[in-house]
Order: C-alpha cells, then sequence, then structure tokens
C-alpha cells in the first residue's frame, strides 16, 4: 500500500485507544489522524475545514478512512480537497439529523462522490438505521456492506482490530487506477 497517503477521519468525540482506526493509525504506513479542535460540539465549518487542510497537505494521492460523522464530514469536502481523493471507506456513517448536536452537517450531500468508496454499515447501529446507511451509499454511488449486528462498529461493539475492515480498505487500495481511469467494479457482500 506505498503510494497511498491515508487520512484516519474520526467521528464524533473522536476514536480512542483499541478503535480500530486508532490501531490502523498507529500500524498503517503514510497514515495521518484528522485531529479536530473540538470534538464534542462538532462544528461542520471547523471540521470540514480541518479534513480538507489534512487532504490538501497529503504528499501522495489519499484515501479516506472515516467512521460516522467523519463519513459526513467527508462528503461535504470542496471540490478541490476532494479531486486528490483516489477511495473512501467509510464505516457507520451518523444520521446527523438524529442528533441535536450533529445537527451543523445536515442536511447530508446525496451527491455521487467523485472517487471510489465503501460504505459499511450495521444492521443494529443505534446511531443510523441501516436503511438510511445503503440510501446514502446509493446516493453517493458507493458500494455498500452490510453487516449483521454489528453495533456501531467501534470498541464498544468488539471491533478492535477488524480485520474485514482492513481487507476491504486492501481491496480499495489494491484495485485502485490511480491513472484516473474507471476502478474495477467488484461486488462486496458480508454477512
Amino acid at each position: 500500500m506505498t503510494g497511498t497517503s491515508f487520512i484516519i477521519v474520526p467521528g464524533w468525540r473522536d476514536s480512542g485507544p483499541g478503535h480500530w482506526q486508532s490501531l490502523w493509525a498507529e500500524r498503517l504506513a503514510q497514515a495521518t489522524r484528522v485531529v479536530q479542535d473540538d470534538w464534542i460540539t462538532p462544528t461542520r465549518t471547523a471540521w470540514v475545514g480541518q479534513l480538507e487542510k489534512t487532504v490538501l497537505a497529503a504528499p501522495c494521492p489519499v484515501v479516506l478512512v472515516a467512521h460516522s460523522l467523519g463519513c459526513i464530514a467527508c462528503t461535504h469536502m470542496g471540490p478541490e480537497a476532494a479531486a486528490r481523493v483516489r477511495g473512501a471507506l467509510l464505516v457507520a456513517p451518523a444520521d446527523p439529523e438524529r442528533r441535536a448536536i450533529l445537527s451543523d452537517f445536515a442536511p447530508v450531500p446525496h451527491a455521487a462522490l467523485p472517487y471510489r468508496s465503501i460504505v459499511v454499515a450495521s444492521s443494529n447501529d443505534p446511531y443510523c438505521p441501516i436503511r438510511l446507511a445503503g440510501a446514502y451509499a446509493r446516493a453517493w454511488g458507493s458500494e455498500f456492506v452490510r453487516l449483521q449486528n454489528a453495533g456501531h462498529i467501534n470498541i464498544e461493539s468488539g471491533h478492535g482490530e477488524w480485520p474485514l475492515g482492513l481487507a476491504l480498505l486492501q481491496s480499495l487500495t489494491h484495485e485502485m487506477d490511480w491513472a484516473g481511469q474507471a476502478p474495477a467494479q467488484t461486488a462486496l457482500s458480508a454477512g
């Protein structure tokens, strides 16, 4: 996975020790973690601005690795930053309309993303109904991986190392055509 800048994009309240994002940030070569000034009361302007700054500073083409509200922040990026992105793993996207503290991120963009993406969601995520996550995936032009009873796909639901997630991330980097041509399409399912 050399020649790729991995940008880890945590969600609301950050991803603590033991969370798959934290573990991957330590292990992936050329990984950078987006650090927000305020993890508790997020604002779209500040969060997206920090994300765009991180993406634009990356030395190589970018693959986003986002969780929860981080997924939604990724969809709000402007065209200059989005043009640097070659792929995104968007895990357990949040529903900012369900929690008042996240409402600044609503409405969620429903335009196709200009890069290959995989949305991973759980049938029992307390922060986003599976039907809404599927609707996001369709709107964004993302591949959709539905996990059964995986909660919010975080440390609380038993997702520390999360090997399936790492395999999905590797599928993004191995199948990517860095020359800008259409990526190979694959059918992914988990069950």
